[in-house]
């Protein structure tokens, strides 16, 4: 990192849909967290889908005479993009701009921040704090094949219902792996729960996120959260992982 100039710029790099949601909802995410740190150049990229891409992002901010960024991937599992699509894309650009510097950060969850935003969204579909007894919750990720990934999910349910005080929490995947939304709404009920909330471990709307809300919707549950989307907890973890890889960085150099 070098030290004589500004502070290296904020790349997010969110993976892309064809929905426009999708795009929609990043943007607003960094929008926030422009607002919480108005003096760091933030940039969005996509992996796919969606413009503009990494190496284009990557050559702008080159052209812009930045030397330092933080790729920052808007992921919340280590599965396969973090492990290996956003390295390769990330090594290739950087080959090709010798001159930038691009340190990576680590993916977002699993993180309290996380499930505080949960939390919030359950609220906003009209959860009250005295409802978290009865109520069963249904926390739905994307999904995927990387055994990794689908045991932090799990971790991640076991906290949040240990911590919070729900009634039960069991995961949920549109894809790639079981039980899915609907059977996980239906084991709750059978369990005894009196409500049943899905919420969508999911950052921002696209084909997945409408497969989990189907999947609540065909299961009869009770509450369906919103997407994680631009919220305040989001943001605030977003600044938190970049401060994180400044701070480490910083500290090699003193080293």
């Amino acid at each position: 990192m070098d030290t004589r100039s500004a502070r290296p710029a904020l790349l997010v790099i969110a993976h892309g849909s064809r929905d426009p949601r999708h795009a929609a909802a990043v943007t607003a995410l960094c929008a926030r967290v422009r607002a919480l740190r108005p003096g760091l150049r933030t940039e969005v990229a996509f992996l796919d889908f969606n413009a503009p891409g990494v190496p284009r992002a990557l050559e702008r901010l080159a052209a812009d005479g930045v030397r330092d960024v933080v790729a920052l991937p808007l992921l919340l599992t280590r599965a396969f993009h973090a492990k290996t699509d956003i390295p390769a894309v990330l090594r290739e650009a950087g080959a090709r701009l010798p001159r930038l510097t691009v340190h990576r950060a680590d993916v977002l969850g699993p993180s309290p921040l996380l499930t505080a935003a949960l939390d919030r969204r359950l609220s906003e579909a009209g959860l009250r704090p005295g409802d978290r007894r009865s109520t069963g919750v249904v926390l739905a990720s994307a999904g995927s094949s990387d055994p990794e990934a689908i045991a932090v999910i799990a971790e991640i349910a076991r906290e949040w219902r240990r911590t919070t005080g729900w009634y039960a929490v069991r995961p949920a995947f549109a894809s790639a792996s079981l039980p899915r939304t609907a059977d996980a709404v239906r084991a709750l009920r059978a369990e005894g729960a009196e409500r049943v909330a899905v919420a969508p471990y999911v950052i921002a709307p696209g084909r997945l996120p409408d497969r989990i809300a189907r999947g609540a919707e065909e299961a009869g549950a009770d509450v369906l959260a919103d997407v994680l989307g631009p919220a305040p907890e989001l943001a605030r973890l977003l600044v938190r992982r970049y401060a994180e890889v400044v701070g480490r960085e910083l500290r090699a150099l003193a080293a």
